[in-house]
């Protein structure tokens, strides 16, 4: 069993940043690859990022890329996204997912970027 604790969220004005942050528990962290996905008013949840297991490789969606950093602490078993440039189209509730077996999600958080 794997648990996923989501923070950071809020309202931002476009162009401004925030730092989202997931704390695992329940099973050894350096060994999940971790993602990132977010689902807006009306749309089906979409991908953001992803950082591998083992070699921290890193994969984002074309619309994010270039404004949105994944990164983990396995020291203290959390995986981060901070996003900068953040536009209205970003506004969504975002999701940490692991997948052990089976899919693994947070609550989410929110967040609202106002033009």
């Amino acid at each position: 069993q794997v648990q996923l604790v989501e923070s950071g969220g809020g309202l931002v004005q476009a162009g401004g940043s925030l730092r989202l942050s997931c704390a695992v528990s329940g099973r050894t962290f350096s060994i999940l690859t971790m993602d990132w996905f977010r689902q807006a008013p009306g749309k089906e949840r979409e991908f953001v990022a992803t950082i591998w297991r083992s070699s921290g490789t890193t994969y984002y969606a074309d619309s994010v890329k270039g404004r949105f950093t994944i990164s983990r602490d396995n020291a203290k078993n959390t995986v981060f996204l901070q996003m900068n440039s953040l536009k209205p189209e970003d506004t969504a509730v975002y999701y940490c997912h692991t997948r052990v077996a089976n899919d693994y999600w947070g609550q989410g958080t929110q967040v609202t970027v106002s033009s």
